[in-house]
């Protein structure tokens, strides 16, 4: 299974890292990086348009997407 986010599609992202060294930049490593996914079930009663398609089911969503479920509205 990916290391997607359900509700808002939220996935990795690569990114390089440049270092200084003596007033110039050296070429380093290429990294991923993910974003902190978790299983959750969204509530029946969900106040957002985007997320009541997804009422009733156990997926995965990013924390971002978690805290606004827990919003009252």
């Amino acid at each position: 299974m990916t290391k997607e986010c359900k509700l808002c599609g939220k996935k990795s992202e690569n990114f390089t890292k440049l270092n200084k060294f003596r007033g110039k930049y050296n070429p380093s490593t290429k990294k991923r990086r993910y974003p902190n996914v978790q299983w959750v079930k969204v509530p029946l009663d969900v106040t957002k348009e985007s997320f009541k398609k997804f009422a009733g089911q156990r997926l995965k969503a990013c924390t971002k997407c978690i805290k606004t479920l827990s919003k009252p509205k």
